[in-house]
């Protein structure tokens, strides 16, 4: 249901040119390396790969990795991470914490079954870095040129603003004070093994005391590329509700009419005349 529900919501908010991506990036430590991608390209090879990963190479090895695991009778787990482009600034709010936007990303990746962590930008990594590596610097000009994904870190519009303020990168992943900053949001998933195994792990007889084994049932294997297509989902549950907070009204044609007024504004407070 919630895939379904999704699915509305990725539709209404293509109308506004806002895009939602999904791929795995890491499944039982093998590592999907994608950059200079860009987030379409990232999207079409996710979708030509049976475990939903853009890196040909490390497709390869996961599926090597799920059939060992499979013959093992054991279960991998790993990360997926969703790529939101085209969004506006300005959704979220910073008035109180249960209405910030990253607060509702994070709670709708964890309400997941078996996902155990959720990061916004670079999450985890940020803690481990100085804050000279973390922040992300503003500048003012014509963007440098660089690779496709680096320009939508960058830049979000792409080279039709011409001259204007830009950012360094996008370590916060979108999201600064509960708030869309205009560049991509990137946010994470952490799935947990399935916890069943074909190799049943020790457990207690609660009727006796005595050890045994856990119950074998029937089991999947990995369930992470299927969990990255719910993460999409839900990202765009909360994005979709949070552009109809902004800017909502009761038709597509006024909904479009509200956001292009605004981004209209936006773009002229980013790239005024000097």
């Amino acid at each position: 249901m919630r895939v379904a529900v999704g699915a509305l919501a990725k539709r209404l908010l293509e109308e506004f040119g806002i895009r939602v991506i999904g791929h795995v990036v890491n499944l039982a430590g093998i590592e999907a390396r994608v950059d200079g991608l860009s987030a379409e390209a990232i999207a079409e090879r996710a979708e030509a790969s049976p475990v939903r990963c853009a890196d040909e190479d490390a497709s390869r090895r996961m599926v090597d990795r799920i059939d060992e695991a499979k013959a093992a009778g054991d279960t991998p787990g790993g990360i997926w991470e969703v790529i939101v482009t085209g969004v506006p600034p300005g959704l979220g709010s910073h008035v109180q914490a249960d209405r910030r936007l990253d607060t509702r990303l994070a709670a709708a990746v964890m309400s997941i079954p078996a996902h155990k962590g959720v990061e916004v930008g670079l999450g985890f990594r940020a803690a481990l870095m100085p804050g000279s590596r973390v922040h992300d610097e503003i500048f003012w000009g014509p963007p440098p040129e660089g690779d496709a994904r680096a320009r939508e870190a960058l830049y979000p519009g792409g080279p039709v603003w011409g001259t204007g303020y830009w950012r360094g990168s996008n370590h916060a992943g979108g999201l600064e004070g509960g708030i869309t900053n205009g560049l991509p949001i990137v946010v994470r998933g952490a799935m947990k093994p399935i916890s069943t195994l074909m190799r049943p792990l020790r457990t207690i007889d609660i009727r006796t005391g005595e050890r045994g084994d856990a119950v074998r049932e029937r089991s999947d294997v990995c369930a992470l590329p299927a969990a990255g297509v719910v993460g999409e989902a839900m990202v765009a549950i909360v994005l979709a509700a949070a552009v109809l907070e902004k800017f909502g009204s009761d038709s597509i044609g006024e909904l479009k009419r509200n956001l292009e007024g605004y981004r209209a504004q936006v773009a002229a407070r980013l790239h005024p005349p000097r």
